[in-house]
């Protein structure tokens, strides 16, 4: 029996870490959610922006990410703010622990998306990057958009 490959549907994305962080790995976690939140993500009424991650005690924590409450969900919603528990094996975890702590690191949530029927969550191991590199990145987008314009005025 062959396996299918598993299907990537992007639920949100950080755009913001990419501008204020140099990427240099990237790690896959599950997310533990509840019902009401799950239908809120499904909904796609999540935001990223400003959210990082956390290791406590051996577990790892994303903190700052926004689920909006489920406008159907009643009692049963949780506070969009609250602390959400990413499951990664503790071998993995002591690796990245590793790193933040002796390199300088930062966790940060990339995107949040489905995996098949699951919901995972792109973990970067980021630098920051210092006012001079962003403005370097823009530089270079800007370049990039102008070259891209001229080509298609040329070739139209």
């Amino acid at each position: 029996m062959a396996n299918k490959p598993t299907e990537r549907k992007t639920i949100a994305q950080n755009k913001k870490a990419f501008h204020d962080y140099f990427v240099d790995e990237r790690f896959e976690a599950g997310i533990a959610l509840y019902g009401t939140e799950v239908k809120s993500v499904r909904a796609g009424a999540v935001n990223l922006k400003d959210s990082f991650c956390r290791i406590y005690n051996g577990e790892l924590f994303v903190l700052g990410m926004h689920i909006s409450p489920y406008e159907q969900g009643n009692i049963f919603n949780r506070d969009p703010l609250r602390e959400k528990k990413l499951l990664m094996h503790k071998k993995e975890i002591m690796k990245l622990l590793g790193k933040v702590n002796a390199d300088g690191y930062a966790l940060i949530p990339l995107s949040l998306y489905f995996s098949g029927s699951h919901i995972k969550v792109e973990l970067g191991l980021c630098r920051g990057k210092k006012l001079y590199d962003k403005r370097e990145t823009d530089a270079k987008k800007q370049a990039k958009r102008e070259m891209e314009r001229t080509f298609k005025e040329r070739n139209a």
